[in-house]
């Protein structure tokens, strides 16, 4: 897809997601054969219930169907959230990661895998576990520090609340 399709794209449709309350996280057309499918990736601090995607499917379906926006051939709109495993890149990621188990690439080399416990404008307070049955420790990372960043599902992980209880 061309940047400028990608910017036209984003900017037809970023205020019909904003005006549903959500983010508009990404865009992406692939072509397999002659078929086309444009994907449109959503989130919000919140999440994104399958009727609030539903809600901006069909908007966005109603705008692109009154532009020529996608052009003359037959595509198929695709409207989802992230997924479990998604990867860190706006500052609200790391925002709505908090509690999560995420994988960092650092800038310096290296991996370092640590749970979010606060974000902040400059960076991260991370909790890393403890390995073989000794302690977590605190550590601070900084953005600049960090070259990427993606969650990690957790199997076997208690809820807070069952924590709690």
């Amino acid at each position: 897809m061309s940047t400028t399709q990608s910017e036209r794209l984003r900017a037809l449709l970023e205020p019909l997601v904003s005006s549903q309350g959500l983010d508009l996280e990404e865009i992406e057309v692939d072509s397999v054969g002659r078929k086309r499918v444009l994907r449109v990736v959503v989130d919000s601090d919140t999440g994104a219930d399958l009727d609030r995607i539903a809600d901006v499917s069909r908007a966005l379906s109603a705008k692109l169907d009154e532009t020529d926006a996608m052009g003359e051939g037959e595509y198929t709109l695709e409207v989802g959230t992230p997924g479990a495993e998604r990867l860190l890149k706006e500052h609200r990621h790391y925002v709505r990661a908090v509690d999560r188990l995420v994988k960092f690439e650092l800038a310096e080399g290296g991996e370092l895998v640590a749970r979010i416990l606060e974000v902040d404008d400059d960076g991260l307070d991370l909790e890393v576990p403890g390995v073989k049955g000794r302690k977590a420790t605190s550590r601070r990372l900084a953005f600049p520090e960090i070259e990427k960043a993606r969650v990690q599902v957790e199997f076997n992980r208690k809820d807070k609340k069952e924590e709690e209880a």
